[in-house]
């Protein structure tokens, strides 16, 4: 069996579209993690995600404005994969 891949996703642009996808993938055996990148909209399609990451213990965590290039740059070198949605 292959080692489990480190897959970052980061919420750029469409967050509601990026936290689906993590969803997605948490029927990997990888572990996954989310950097959201700006502010987070509320909303249902958001929330129903966010609620479903939660369930699987997956990370979503902002970065915060100081220092969020710094951030992200040791969240990719740390991962296998990004997806930037």
């Amino acid at each position: 069996m292959a080692e489990p891949k480190r897959i970052l996703m980061v919420a750029a642009r469409n967050k509601a579209e990026a936290l689906r996808m993590a969803a997605g993938l948490m029927l990997l055996d990888d572990r996954i993690e989310v950097a959201v990148w700006g502010a987070m909209p509320s909303g249902p399609a958001i929330d129903e995600q966010l609620e479903a990451l939660d369930f699987a213990e997956v990370p979503v965590a902002g970065l915060g404005e100081a220092g969020r290039a710094a951030q992200l740059a040791a969240r990719i070198l740390d991962s296998d994969v990004v997806y930037w949605v």
